[in-house]
């Protein structure tokens, strides 16, 4: 297993990274605050030497109004080597007392001052002056004077110098008052170098660091175990027990459930993988009785097919005796059954049945109401009778027992081939088209009946019309008409005409080849939702 795609590494590496972060967090806000504690310790030494230092100062050494300079300095040898003593015992590199006068108190006044045995530079004489610009300093002078506070201090963090080696120091000022007015006379400041404090903080780091690592270490160590023992090889087990699955296609020996009895997430998902292969061969199982079934249906389907497809006439010519005329139909399902049907047939050697008819839903039920209604139509019809009158007792027939509600829409016609003339009836069915010689195309309307098998006792109307040579009589299903493209737009009436009227010269079988692929060529892609059924009769002559 390459390891990169190592599910156990990807997840010990995350937790180091995390425990990384969080040490080095934690190291850092460590190191913050051992700083400041180790600063804390310079800045309470440093302010305990000027607690100490003020207490060699008397208000009449530090020149005021009411003092003057030389006053202090006949008094300051004594403030000098007591100060002295105190630099060298308290490791201060500066011991000074000042004031600070004038705008933003820049101007500063020395009254005396000491340094450290470290400190190399030379002291400022007393009463020196200088103008302070640092505004750190200037800042601390404002806190005393302005806001009174008893302690300011200063943190110096910079390149090492003479005076300070470690280049870190801090400066400690506290204001000395007059004892009787509480006025601030001065400001004694300490500064003391922070020598140690790199080399402490560089120390504590190193032992934090040396620390961090190792016990990253053992509690990766320790962590990895756990993974290993409760995670990745749980996890292992199940992958291994999928991938034998798609292999083995069975059940297991042993079940995950029974290997892993953790309750955690891990139980679960052995227990959805048992669950898992358990449907799936419950599912393919059903799936192959089911599959089995429908093949079976299938090919029952196809024996009906066969078996509805035999039932209409499909040899054409039809009656090649027969000169009078010239017929075709077809008939496309849009299922594998259908119950759109047509029939042609002699009722006598002078009278041509013609029917077209559409039964109301799709598949085996309206193929079997399409056998039933076909078988009645033709036997009624040979008995005689008009087209209306052969519908009446037809539609009384079909209504007995119609549990289903099914109905089924019918254009009959009977054509008395000497003259031409043909009597229809309109079951609620598509109107005709009709093509007189040298015209074209048009629509014949008549009077509609409702569809056949609604209700009992419908009285059917005819209609008459006459056929001359060279006229063409198209008859069609609704499946025509409402055939309907991927963008929901109907065939129509309006634009089968036109496609009718693209050839006038064609004959019944050629007309119904393209009305079929003009109707294909306008659905597209499109399933088509209905079925297909059409037929056309051309006169060729009248016997006489």
């Amino acid at each position: 297993m390459k390891l990169k795609n190592n599910f156990a590494l990807k997840l010990l590496a995350g937790v180091v990274f995390v425990m990384a972060a969080l040490s080095v967090i934690v190291s850092i806000i460590g190191y913050y605050l051992f700083t400041r504690s180790i600063v804390h310790q310079y800045s309470n030494s440093a302010w305990n030497t000027a607690r100490t230092a003020a207490i060699y100062v008397v208000p009449g050494l530090v020149v005021n109004p009411r003092y003057d300079v030389r006053e202090w300095q006949a008094r300051s040898n004594m403030v000098h080597r007591e100060w002295q003593r105190l630099a060298n015992t308290q490791n201060a590199s500066l011991i000074y007392v000042f004031r600070a006068y004038g705008e933003n108190y820049q101007d500063i006044e020395f009254f005396t001052n000491v340094a450290g045995p470290n400190f190399p530079s030379e002291v400022f004489p007393d009463g020196y002056k200088i103008q302070q610009k640092d505004q750190r300093y200037l800042h601390a002078f404002k806190k005393i004077y302005e806001e009174g506070q008893e302690r300011v201090e200063i943190e110096v963090y910079r390149a090492p110098s003479p005076e300070f080696p470690s280049g870190n120091h801090i400066t400690v000022m506290i204001p000395f008052k007059d004892n009787m007015t509480g006025e601030i006379l001065a400001i004694i400041a300490v500064e003391r170098e922070m020598e140690e404090l790199d080399n402490v903080r560089h120390g504590y780091l190193r032992h934090v660091l040396a620390t961090t690592a190792i016990l990253l270490v053992f509690v990766i160590f320790l962590y990895g175990l756990y993974l290993k023992r409760n995670l990745i090889a749980p996890i292992r087990k199940i992958a291994g027990e999928a991938l034998r699955f798609a292999y083995e296609n069975k059940k297991p020996d042993i079940p995950l459930q029974s290997e892993i009895k953790t309750q955690d997430e891990v139980g679960q998902l052995a227990l959805t993988i048992d669950t898992m292969e358990s449907d799936i061969l419950n599912y393919v199982e059903n799936l192959t009785r089911v599959t089995k079934e429908k093949e079976q249906i299938k090919a029952e389907l196809n024996v009906a097919t066969q078996i509805q497809a035999d039932m209409l006439p499909r040899k054409f010519p039809p009656f090649p005796e027969r000169n009078e005329f010239e017929i075709y139909a077809s008939m496309n399902p849009a299922k594998e059954v259908g119950g759109d049907f047509y029939d042609f047939f002699f009722i006598d050697p002078d009278h041509l049945a013609l029917v077209i008819a559409d039964v109301s839903g799709k598949g085996v039920p309206a193929a079997l109401f399409m056998v039933i209604s076909k078988t009645l139509i033709k036997n009624r019809a040979q008995m005689g009778g008009t087209p209306a009158e052969i519908l009446h007792d037809v539609n009384n027939q079909l209504c007995e027992g119609n549990e289903a509600d099914l109905f089924v829409t019918v254009w009959l016609g009977i054509l008395e081939i000497s003259t031409g003339h043909l009597i229809s009836a309109n079951a609620g069915h598509e109107y005709p088209a009709l093509k007189r010689v040298g015209g074209k195309f048009e629509i014949v309307k008549a009077k509609h009946s409702p569809a056949v098998a609604t209700m009992e006792g419908i009285k059917f109307k005819n209609a008459e019309l006459d056929l001359g040579p060279g006229d063409l009589l198209y008859v069609y299903t609704d499946g025509v008409a409402e055939a309907t493209n991927s963008q929901e737009e109907l065939y129509g009436t309006d634009r089968m005409i036109e496609d009718l009227n693209k050839n006038l010269d064609a004959d019944p079988e050629e007309l119904l080849i393209n009305m079929k692929r003009e109707v294909d060529n306008f659905t597209g892609d499109a399933p088509q939702f209905d079925d297909i059924t059409m037929l056309g009769i051309k006169i060729s002559l009248h016997n006489s």
